[in-house]
């Protein structure tokens, strides 16, 4: 079946992720060995030893969950299931981008580090910023709700699905959107524990910074089906993909565009190659007639290829 690896992202992290790959598959072992010389930090001990707390720490789970994900999707691979097409959410685009071949493991691991570091160190500066998801009101409720109100510091950052969006902004204007969002009908809205707010113009600072890092890059045109963030979109080129791996720090992240291009594309299977059920779940909710599995542990991964 043409089949679409779909990478998590941040907020999907869980003690103990990709162990059960490290442990049987010499290939994903050589994986980690890459991402802790890349990253200059000890990514064993952090994945399989530390605790929730720590590895919620965006500089941490950046580069974790990067790991994790293509650490699963070596492991789909070395189980005969070979993908046609590759996504990610936020930080899960930059393991989408190593499995198209636009960039190499190692570049990957050591921009993602640096990506986590700087956008923890942007939120720090950004004088009190926060996200919040709302669930049961349709993005473009959300988006009238926060014109209407005339919030100039908060915006959508993730169009998750048609039901679930999350709002990005300064600690004021979020919370005076969560209590218009309420009265407008959203059943519940969330505040999210994140360093900051990201995927919005507050992320700036990273924005630049991270900009000069992946312009020494080379980003070659995918070999396979990659689609953005940024864009929703499939990605073209190497010079496309270099310019949206920059701007997804400041911009929405589009899921539900890239669904769609995904199913239009013609798809027949995705595979959520990550820790949790994240991207399954948004996928169901999407209402695509086309199958989207976990496959996020060894168990999981074994029980599909049979």
């Amino acid at each position: 079946m043409k089949t679409c690896f779909l990478f998590p992202g941040q907020g999907a992290q869980y003690p103990g992720m990709a162990k059960d790959f490290y442990e049987t598959s010499k290939g994903v072992r050589e994986l980690f060995k890459t991402a802790s010389e890349a990253s200059s930090m000890d990514l064993k001990t952090l994945l399989f030893e530390s605790d929730e707390e720590t590895l919620k720490q965006t500089k941490n789970t950046q580069i974790a969950i990067a790991l994790a994900g293509a650490a699963a999707a070596l492991s789909a691979k070395e189980h005969g299931i070979v993908p046609q097409g590759a996504a990610g959410f936020s930080v899960g685009e930059w393991p989408a981008l190593a499995e198209a071949g636009v960039i190499s493991h190692y570049d990957m691991f050591r921009l993602v580090s640096e990506r986590g570091r700087l956008m923890d160190e942007a939120g720090a500066h950004s004088g009190g910023s926060t996200m919040s998801a709302v669930l049961y009101l349709s993005p473009g409720k959300i988006e009238q709700v926060i014109a209407e109100a005339r919030l100039t510091q908060c915006w959508i950052a993730n169009y998750n699905s048609p039901s679930q969006c999350v709002i990005s902004g300064t600690e004021k204007d979020i919370g005076i959107a969560e209590e218009k969002l309420r009265q407008a009908g959203a059943k519940r809205v969330i505040r999210l524990k994140v360093s900051g707010a990201f995927h919005s113009p507050l992320m700036h600072e990273a924005y630049e910074a991270f900009k000069e890092l992946v312009e020494a890059i080379t980003f070659s045109d995918p070999t396979i089906n990659l689609y953005s963030n940024v864009s929703g979109k499939r990605i073209e080129s190497g010079a496309e993909a270099k310019k949206y791996a920059s701007l997804q720090i400041i911009s929405p992240v589009r899921w539900i565009d890239e669904e769609a291009n995904i199913a239009a594309d013609g798809f027949e299977l995705c595979l959520e190659t990550g820790p949790g059920t994240v991207l399954t779940g948004l996928w169901k909710a999407s209402g695509s007639s086309i199958s989207c599995i976990a496959a996020g542990t060894l168990d999981a991964l074994v029980s599909f290829s049979l």
